[in-house]
C-alpha cells in the first residue's frame, strides 16, 4: 500500500472525528427535544467538547510525545470510541456531557497524531500537501458528516449517529493497525516552551484573529439548524440538503482562500473574506421565508467564512517560521476555544435575547477580527521598517 493511500486513511479518520464534533449543530433541535433541555443548554455540548479539546490536547500530546505514533493513534481512537459508545447507550443530559468530555480527549490526540504521521510518511517535498489532505478530511465532516448525521438522526434517532461513529471508529482501528507503520515519537516540546510564544505581540495578534473570526462564526453556526427552521422558514424536509450545500460552499471557500492568499496576499484575503462574512450574517437575519434568498446567503456566508481558514494557517506559519509547528498546534487549540466561546455566547443570547440575535452578535465578533488583522499588519510593517533601518545604519 502506498503512503498516499495511508494519508487518505488518516484523512478519513480525521473526518470521523470532525463529524463527532460538528454534528451537534446539525441535530441540536433533536437533542433539545429528546432530552427536554433548552437550545442554549444543547449548544453547550459544543462548548464542553471544544474546551476539553483545546485545553487538554497540548497537555496530553506533551505527555505522550515520546510514544510510538501508531500506538498513540490506536490508544487515542480507543478513548474516542468509548466516548461515542457512552453517548449511544447512556441516558440523560448529564451523562451525555461526560461522554462528550471523553470523546474530546480522544479526538484532539487523534487529529494531532494523524497530522504528525502524515507529515512523517509523506514523500519529500510533499509534507505540506499531506497535512492539507488530513485537514481537508476534518473539514469534509462539515460537507458530508453533518448533513448525513442529520438524515440518520431523522431516520433512526440522534443517538444512532454516535453508535455509527463508534462502529466506524472500530473499523478504523483495525485498518490503522494493519497499514500504518511504527513511527518513533518526537523530541518533547514542553508547555513552557509553547506558552513562551505568547510573549510576542505578533503571535498574540495572530492567534487573536483566529479567536474572533471563528468565534463570530461559531456564535451563529452552533444554532444554525434551529435558526433555519424557526427564523429562516426552511422546512425540516429540506434541512439536510441545505446543510450539504452549506458544507460544499465551505470547501470551495477554503480552496479559494488558498488561491487568493498566493495571488493577492494574506491581508487582502482575510479582510475581504471577513467583510463578506459580516455582510452575509447581517443579511441572514433580514431575509426570511425565501428559500432561494436564504440559500444564496448561506452559500456566500460559508464561502466567505472558510476562505479565511487556509489564509490564517499560512499567516501563523510565516510570522514565526522557526516555531511554525508549535504555532499551528496552538492555533488548533485557539480554534477550539473560539468554537467553545462562540457556542457559549450564542447560548446566552438565544436564552436571554432571541434566536434571531445571534447573527448580529456573530457579525460583531468577525468585525473585531478585522480590526485585529489591521493592527497585526501595521505591527508587521513597522517591524520590517525597523529591521530595514537597522541594517542600513
Amino acid at each position: 500500500m502506498s503512503n498516499t493511500v495511508k494519508i487518505y486513511i488518516l484523512a478519513i479518520v480525521s473526518f470521523l472525528v470532525g463529524t463527532s464534533e460538528y454534528i451537534i449543530s446539525g441535530i441540536l433541535d433533536n437533542i433539545s427535544e429528546s432530552l427536554g433541555i433548552t437550545l442554549a443548554a444543547a449548544g453547550q455540548l459544543i462548548t464542553i467538547f471544544s474546551l476539553v479539546y483545546a485545553i487538554f490536547t497540548p497537555v496530553l500530546m506533551a505527555l505522550t510525545s515520546g510514544m510510538n505514533r501508531r500506538k498513540l493513534m490506536l490508544y487515542s481512537l480507543g478513548v474516542f470510541i468509548i466516548g461515542n459508545i457512552l453517548a449511544f447507550v447512556l441516558p440523560g443530559y448529564g451523562l451525555f456531557i461526560v461522554s462528550r468530555i471523553i470523546m474530546a480527549l480522544g479526538a484532539g490526540m487523534v487529529v494531532v497524531t494523524a497530522l504528525t504521521i502524515a507529515e512523517k510518511i509523506a514523500p519529500k517535498g510533499k509534507q505540506g500537501s499531506a497535512i492539507a489532505t488530513v485537514v481537508m478530511g476534518f473539514t469534509a465532516s462539515l460537507i458530508i458528516g453533518v448533513p448525513f448525521g442529520r438524515m440518520t438522526s431523522d431516520l433512526l434517532g440522534w443517538k444512532a449517529v454516535f453508535g455509527g461513529i463508534a462502529l466506524l471508529g472500530l473499523l478504523a482501528m483495525v485498518v490503522i493497525s494493519l497499514t500504518i507503520p511504527k513511527i518513533q515519537g518526537d523530541k518533547p516540546v514542553s508547555l513552557t516552551q509553547q506558552l513562551a510564544l505568547f510573549k510576542k505581540p505578533k503571535v498574540v495578534l495572530g492567534l487573536a484573529i483566529t479567536f474572533f473570526w471563528l468565534g463570530g462564526y461559531s456564535i451563529a453556526y452552533t444554532y444554525l439548524s434551529p435558526y433555519l427552521l424557526n427564523i429562516s422558514g426552511v422546512s425540516d424536509k429540506l434541512l439536510s440538503g441545505v446543510l450539504l450545500i452549506f458544507g460544499i460552499a465551505s470547501l470551495v471557500g477554503s480552496k479559494f482562500g488558498g488561491f487568493s492568499t498566493d495571488r493577492w496576499g494574506v491581508n487582502f484575503t482575510l479582510i475581504s473574506g471577513m467583510t463578506l462574512h459580516i455582510i452575509m450574517l447581517i443579511l441572514f437575519s433580514l431575509v426570511t421565508d425565501s428559500y432561494v434568498g436564504v440559500l444564496i446567503i448561506l452559500i456566500l456566508w460559508s464561502f466567505a467564512a472558510w476562505s479565511s481558514g487556509p489564509t490564517q494557517q499560512y499567516h501563523l506559519a510565516t510570522i514565526e517560521p522557526e516555531s511554525s509547528g508549535v504555532l499551528l498546534g496552538l492555533n488548533q487549540s485557539m480554534m477550539q476555544l473560539a468554537m467553545a466561546a462562540g457556542a457559549a455566547i450564542g447560548g446566552i443570547f438565544v436564552e436571554r435575547v432571541s434566536l434571531s440575535s445571534i447573527t448580529w452578535v456573530g457579525a460583531l465578533g468577525v468585525a473585531i477580527a478585522i480590526v485585529v488583522t489591521i493592527l497585526a499588519s501595521r505591527a508587521t510593517s513597522k517591524k520590517i521598517l525597523d529591521d530595514y533601518n537597522v541594517v542600513n545604519q
